[in-house]
């Protein structure tokens, strides 16, 4: 501390310093005298541990003898720490090691956990490139775009719904609040839909030098939007929603349903304590998988969906009346909100077609009424306070999938992207500690030191 006042002192040279100035030269001394400062403490708390004069080789269990202290410095939010700790190396093995490494959480590279933490923080929320100005903006060190693409990748690497969802707990302690006070249970929604982002193929990584030796070429490759299929489960709580949990990747029909069967295995949601209802569109496989998952779930066929079949045909066959066709559309949706499906229907059978396009159009309406007519109950539906549209994924997928995924010329990786996408999910979960000290722990576990040559 006193070596940090001094400092100070010489870089203020002002004989009444203003605040401005005073609080910018701490600013810029800040990283020697905080690191400093831990380099101190470190030392003074492991000064048992650094007599230490032998230790087993993690690999073959001999014992070894220390060689003496070895010296590190690595790179930490508060500055450059040196780490002082006894060092071995095993003859038999040619491995290196410090044991003192694993209890005080040093991670293999100089950048450590703490730095690692905020990059991905940083990365989560804002291109590469600006969460390598941000960090050395806020904490006076460098980062690079590789390195923040790396360890973005690392840290949500075999991360699955379960690892990014919330607790039990904690989801059955938000029902028990939305359910203060009422009579009734309250709703827990169930919706299915996707949104499209951006990709890449992956013929289109080049070659450059360097350890990445992979980098993209605009040029000779065609970008394709892709759908990120996603789920969410949120409370109805009055006139607000009270998110759940959210699972968003690009991914089939098949893995979208595995993790939503993963989450009903791990006990997740309280079916027993809430009123439970799935809103989707009118795609059969959903509602035939949905069933057999939650077979006493109300099912809703998402009205927005509704309305845009109703659109499709009234485009059609009020193709030169455009006002004709808007109250045909409010018509028909009138008479469903009031539980009409079957005079609904039996006007479609009626109807004559004014164009050859038209005649499909009624016959596919009619398949669809007639395929979710108890779905489409908007009157019970809305009586029962359920909500009758999607809503509530559609905004999922704005904050989780569109507010990083789709940012003006981001083209992403299938696989790249969806472990931006498992990132955003973990943060607006409120697991994103969780998840980052999983990968922490996966690197602690592994040897801290390569192969030295014998």
């Amino acid at each position: 501390m006193d070596h940090g006042l001094d400092a100070l002192e010489e870089q203020v040279k002002e004989a009444n310093p203003t605040l401005a100035q005073l609080t910018r030269a701490v600013w810029e001394l800040r990283q020697e005298l905080t690191g400093s400062l831990t380099t101190a403490l470190l030392e003074q708390r492991g000064k048992a541990e650094q007599q230490q004069l032998t230790a087993p080789c993690p690999r073959c269990g001999r014992a070894r003898a220390a060689r003496g202290v070895g010296r590190r410095t690595v790179e930490t939010v508060v500055g450059k720490v040196e780490l002082a700790r006894p060092y071995f190396y095993c003859v038999a093995c040619g491995h290196g090691f410090a044991p003192l490494d694993t209890p005080w959480g040093v991670a293999p590279g100089r950048k450590q956990f703490d730095v690692q933490q905020a990059v991905t923080k940083l990365t989560a929320e804002v291109p590469y490139e600006t969460a390598g100005e941000l960090l050395a903006e806020l904490t006076g060190l460098e980062g690079s775009v590789p390195t923040a693409h790396t360890l973005t990748n690392e840290v949500t690497a075999e991360v699955g719904v379960l690892e990014v969802a919330p607790t039990h707990e904690g989801i059955a302690a938000k029902g028990a609040a939305a359910a203060a006070g009422k009579r009734r249970r309250p709703i827990m929604v169930l919706a299915i839909d996707g949104a499209y982002v951006p990709t890449r193929p992956e013929r289109a990584k080049g070659s450059r030098p360097g350890r990445q030796k992979a980098r993209a070429k605009r040029a000779r490759w065609q970008g394709e939007w892709r759908e990120a299929k996603g789920f969410r489960f949120y409370l109805v709580d009055n006139e607000r929603i009270v998110h759940i949990l959210s699972w968003h990747q690009m991914q089939d029909d098949e893995a979208l349903f595995t993790a939503l069967r993963q989450v009903k295995a791990a006990g997740l949601i309280p079916a027993d304590q809430v009123r439970l209802c799935v809103v989707a569109d009118g795609a059969q496989w959903i509602w035939a998988r949905v069933t057999a998952l939650f077979p006493t779930a109300r099912e809703i066929w998402d009205s927005y969906h509704c309305a845009e079949h109703l659109h499709r045909l009234a485009l059609t066959q009020y193709a030169d009346h455009p006002q004709q066709a808007l109250e045909w559309v409010e018509a028909t949706m009138a008479r469903l909100f009031l539980g009409e499906v079957d005079k609904v229907i039996g006007g479609l059978k009626r109807m004559r077609p004014s164009a050859v396009k038209a005649g499909p159009e009624v016959d596919t309406l009619i398949t669809y009424l007639r395929n979710n007519c108890h779905r489409s109950a908007y009157r019970s539906q809305r009586q029962g306070g359920y909500p009758l549209s999607s809503g509530g994924i559609e905004s999922a997928h704005q904050f989780i999938c569109h507010v990083r995924l789709t940012r003006s010329g981001a083209w992403w990786y299938v696989a790249d992207g969806n472990h931006m996408l498992a990132l955003r999910c973990a943060k607006y979960h409120g697991t994103f500690e969780r998840v980052f000290g999983r990968y922490q722990q996966k690197i602690l576990a592994k040897p801290q030191q390569k192969n030295v040559k014998k």
